[in-house]
């Protein structure tokens, strides 16, 4: 087949919307409602969870053995801990993510009230007080607190304003897109990856490509958390693929060009026969591509192979500098992800006994045993 033409400038304006919109792990609705409407005006008819996990389904030429990619809508964020008696604020991670990245973040406060603004700051915040303490004040959520731009001196002060124990903080992504390609924002994971799903989807009804299953486009909302895509798939889905982050440091083979294929995560391996379908699919379409291991790090398909689903699974990923911290990534990965995801979901179905739940031996799949022999050149 052509490879898909994959319109970047609805990637990027799809990516823009989506980091304009708060939405850490169990503050979503805003973002669901954004998701839903965009995948409706594609023409896809919307399913939620009673959380708001959305589930699109496009129809193929057969319902059993589906395809489903995912990604997740939620982001990092943090909570109140606790009122201080100084009117600051307490703050605990929602994910995880390091304090070191918190220090100096602009911040939205969602309280029953009404919402804040704010600073996440460290206790001692000014060189002009503390002298070189500042820089040798240990690191670490303990030792940030969360000043509140409103009068406030007091923790009765506080509590009067609405604000209290409980309350969610959204971290503002401060996001740049620049004339080279690149986006440097926070949040990228995994709204990039939204923005990848989108395009992916959007090109597969503007070519009007025909699927060989129903594919499920499912947006999880609480994968930053570890629970992400544990109820939402379907049973007749047989194999997944996550768009996620790959973490471009020394040591990884990610990059912030092409696609990065993942072979493993900490939760073991992804499916044999998936990732080489994807490999593949890179290499007869002429896609940039890598393959990396990740040590530290799962996604939705660990969460859905956890919860007892038996899947393929396979993480599709766009490189990012500096992950979970002010992240960069660049518009040749995005390109590169989407369009193997668009391609991916109209490639032929290899593995017919995919469409059974079970089934007997007869068709099922075979790894390479043989043992090549050292060449005598």
């Amino acid at each position: 087949m052509t490879k898909p033409r994959i319109d970047t400038d609805y990637l990027t304006d799809q990516l823009k919307a989506l980091l304009s919109i708060d939405s850490p792990t169990g503050y979503t609705d805003t973002v669901v409602r954004h998701c839903t409407s965009e995948l409706e005006r594609l023409g896809m008819d919307v399913e939620l969870t009673r959380r708001g996990a959305i589930r699109a389904v496009r129809q193929g030429s057969r319902r059993a053995g589906a395809r489903a990619i995912v990604t997740h809508l939620d982001t990092l964020g943090a909570q109140v801990k606790n009122v201080k008696e100084n009117g600051r604020l307490e703050i605990v991670p929602v994910g995880h993510w390091s304090a070191r990245f918190a220090e100096g973040a602009r911040a939205n406060i969602y309280a029953d009230s009404g919402s804040f603004r704010g600073t996440i700051l460290p206790l001692k915040a000014s060189g002009h007080t503390y002298n070189n303490a500042v820089d040798t004040q240990p690191v670490g959520w303990p030792h940030v607190e969360l000043r509140i731009d409103a009068l406030t001196r007091t923790r009765d002060e506080t509590l009067a304003l609405g604000i209290d124990v409980g309350d969610m903080v959204a971290i503002d992504p401060q996001p740049e897109f620049l004339d080279s390609g690149f986006i440097v924002s926070r949040h990228l994971d995994d709204k990039a990856g939204v923005a990848i799903a989108l395009a992916a989807l959007e090109a597969t009804e503007r070519e009007g490509l025909r699927t060989p299953v129903d594919v499920h486009w499912l947006f999880t909302i609480s994968e930053e958390v570890g629970v992400g895509a544990a109820s939402i798939v379907a049973p007749e889905v047989a194999s997944m693929v996550t768009i996620d982050n790959g973490t471009t440091a020394p040591g990884q083979n990610s990059s912030e060009f092409g696609v990065t294929i993942a072979m493993a995560d900490q939760t073991g391996p992804f499916d044999y026969h998936l990732t080489r379908k994807l490999v593949d699919l890179c290499r007869e379409n002429h896609i940039g591509f890598q393959k990396d291991v990740f040590r530290f790090y799962r996604s939705d398909s660990a969460s859905a192979v956890e919860a007892g689903h038996d899947i393929r699974t396979a993480l599709v990923a766009f490189g990012v500098d500096a992950s979970h911290g002010y992240e960069r990534i660049h518009l040749d990965a995005l390109r590169s992800a989407a369009e193997l995801v668009a391609i991916y979901v109209a490639s032929p179905l290899e593995i017919k006994r995919d469409t059974k739940e079970i089934s007997d031996v007869e068709g099922f799949t075979e790894q390479p045993t043989t043992v090549q022999e050292p060449s005598d050149a």
